[in-house]
């Protein structure tokens, strides 16, 4: 996950901060959208339909973590606002070190979690790769491995959700009625809840790129980051909810794309 989240910050330059207003007008959208909207949503619905404790444990690490780093290119595919899907999640990310300890403390507690490690575990997941990837820039490595950052990243993502899955085969071929709460609360929270987003974006008069970005930042977490943090903080069964979502969102995109695509 390091490697994804070091990849990923090389498209960052020290130019994007330069419009102060922008960013943090961006950057609060992206922190409102994807951790008090989606977050408070997805809390609310698991205490509604989930009732195992590792698949609730999962879900609130979920809430907790930023937005899927593939905002940015999802919202080109897309035809969304790229300086919102850029700032946003940037902002989202920077929030993201104090909001998703405060979230993960309050919701499973210093019984479950140690403040300690999860500040350890977060800055080697989030600010190490952030640091790596500013050496990378300045020392002009980054010339060299520009041309294998797509087959890195998606083999590194691949070997993340192989890991997870493989550690939770028996849930998935035992038990698979285990997993419809998981995947009903994946469905509303990208499906039905980007389907929401869209109608109050239109009825707003919001324009229609602008809707598609903050739609991206809200329904789509780093399922990674998640999944992480469940295997280092808990057990495989925990990681349960974001290989589910995790999936739900590949779908969710596929039809977002072919949406587009037929326009």
């Amino acid at each position: 996950l390091a490697v994804i989240m070091t990849i990923s910050s090389l498209g960052i330059s020290g130019d994007t901060f330069r419009s102060a207003k922008t960013f943090i007008k961006s950057s609060l959208t992206g922190i409102i959208g994807n951790f008090f909207l989606h977050g408070l949503i997805l809390i609310g619905l698991s205490m509604l339909v989930i009732k195992d404790q590792a698949f609730w444990n999962g879900f609130i690490l979920l809430a907790a973590v930023p937005p899927a780093v593939a905002v940015i290119p999802f919202s080109l595919f897309l035809r969304g606002n790229m300086e919102l899907a850029l700032f946003g999640t940037i902002g989202a990310y920077i929030g993201g070190l104090m909001i998703t300890p405060l979230v993960a403390l309050t919701f499973l507690g210093t019984g479950f979690i140690s403040p300690m490690k999860l500040l350890l575990v977060f800055g080697e997941l989030i600010i190490g790769p952030l640091l790596l990837s500013r050496i990378l820039i300045w020392t002009g490595l980054l010339k060299k491995i520009d041309l294998y950052k797509g087959p890195i990243t998606n083999w590194s993502f691949f070997l993340i959700i192989y890991i997870i899955t493989g550690l939770n085969r028996d849930i998935f071929i035992q038990q698979p009625l285990s997993i419809v709460p998981v995947a009903l609360v994946a469905i509303l929270t990208t499906f039905v809840l980007g389907w929401a987003i869209e109608r109050a974006g239109s009825f707003l008069g919001f324009e229609k790129s602008t809707v598609t970005s903050f739609e991206l930042l809200v329904t789509f977490k780093n399922y990674g980051l998640s999944g992480a943090l469940a295997l280092v903080f808990f057990n495989p069964q925990t990681a349960v909810p974001s290989t589910v979502t995790s999936a739900i969102g590949i779908l969710y995109f596929i039809w977002l794309e072919m949406r587009i695509n037929k326009k």
